[in-house]
């Protein structure tokens, strides 16, 4: 015993429906302004510390702790410079060279990218 109709019709699909694509005025580009000029012996001989992951930046440990390195400080290779969060894990990122840091490119808590500088060392 069954009810209803043994066959199920459906309805037949309706062809796609494809519009002209109306023409965007053109967006004048924005003048060109020169960047400044960026002084070439000022990281001469530097190396970049960059970041091995996508993440969140710490340079210390908690917030109750003093940053890890600053401006300054020697580090060795195996120094820990800073901590990378991906995923709820912290990576410990090490200086991988020896030196001093002379400029330190991001600021606690920014976003960085695979790859991104985030200290410049003069070698020792």
């Amino acid at each position: 015993m069954r009810r209803g109709p043994s066959e199920v019709a459906l309805p037949a699909a309706a062809p796609p429906v494809y519009q002209a694509a109306t023409p965007v005025a053109a967006i004048p580009a924005a003048p060109a302004t020169p960047a400044p000029a960026a002084d070439s012996n000022a990281d001469d001989g530097l190396i970049e510390i960059v970041s091995p992951t996508v993440g969140t930046f710490y340079a210390s440990p908690s917030p109750e702790d003093p940053v890890l390195v600053k401006i300054g400080s020697k580090v060795s290779e195996e120094t820990i410079v800073c901590l990378v969060e991906a995923m709820k894990v912290f990576n410990q990122i090490q200086a991988e060279c020896s030196g001093v840091i002379e400029k330190v490119l991001v600021k606690d808590g920014d976003a960085v990218d695979f790859g991104q500088p985030l200290f410049k060392v003069r070698p020792a």
